[in-house]
């Protein structure tokens, strides 16, 4: 799976979080605002950027931008220790996007995150493996991850909705302090606005054979870069060093679009921190 966001997509977005013009930038970079409106658009620019020189500009790591520049991925990750974990892609107009079930392996009860665009192929894995539908987190309310809602109540219409929206019943949105037990699994909720006014991390623990946490983070961060968050980007980042680089370093981070990751990785690599 390749990256959510090439260079330019991260320059993008942290150029308009910081209100630059593509002048600004351009001039930062080295480059005509033609060739760097190029680097913004595709990654690739007709002649080479100073992205070391640019980076401090929009606030972000010079040495990390280059890497992702030269095509840093993630290490492919080892799953198998995550037994009862799926990453489930769907796409809708050239947007992909994941959703993950986790279940425990005993009474067969599951949880979902996020629904993605299509229900088909989480009923598919649901059916394959005699699950049953107990929980339903929702990481944010934007289209993409919530589009198959209508047909997972309809046919779960017990399923326990967890959100963080303040347009969801009260019965239904997650609090600080609340966890979950799926099982012999522990889910306990994380606040992570920025991306998203209701953002939500999920921490899923206690999994058999003492594998690491995972944590479900919707758009808040993904490899190598985070989700747009504009005018909040000070919020986002604050938010995901207090939420999420705060958890174990071999915490596996499950995000809303692009591949897996781990904590340690993203302390790494991501060229917003």
């Amino acid at each position: 799976m390749t990256l959510e966001d090439h260079v330019g997509d991260i320059l993008s977005k942290a150029r308009k979080s910081a209100t630059l013009t593509a002048e600004v930038a351009a001039a930062a970079a080295g480059l005509s605002v033609a060739d760097y409106a190029a680097l913004e658009s595709t990654g690739k620019s007709p002649k080479p950027a100073n992205l070391l020189k640019l980076a401090p500009v929009l606030g972000l790591n010079g040495p990390k931008l280059e890497g992702i520049a030269r095509g840093w991925h993630p290490p492919a990750i080892d799953l198998s220790p995550w037994r009862e974990l799926r990453q489930i892609a769907t796409t809708q107009g050239g947007n992909t996007v994941n959703c993950y079930l986790v279940w425990d392996e005993v009474s067969r009860e599951a949880a979902l995150f996020d629904t993605g665009w299509d229900a088909a192929p989480i009923f598919r894995l649901l059916d394959a493996e005699q699950l049953q539908l107990k929980h339903l987190f929702i990481t944010h309310t934007h289209t993409d991850h919530i589009a198959a809602l209508g047909p997972i109540r309809e046919r779960f219409p017990k399923v326990k909705l967890h959100s963080s929206s303040k347009h969801a019943p009260v019965d239904q949105r997650t609090r600080a302090n609340d966890f979950i037990h799926l099982g012999s699994l522990r889910i306990t909720y994380r606040d992570t606005p920025g991306h998203a006014e209701d953002g939500a991390t999920f921490i899923i623990g206690t999994w058999s054979e003492d594998a690491p946490h995972v944590a479900v983070v919707g758009d808040a961060i993904f490899a190598g870069s985070i989700g747009g968050a504009r005018e909040q980007l000070a919020l986002a980042r604050e938010k995901i060093q207090q939420q999420i680089f705060s958890l174990p370093p071999d915490t596996l981070i499950c995000a809303g679009h692009g591949p897996v990751t781990t904590v340690a990785l993203e302390k790494e690599h991501n060229p917003f921190f």
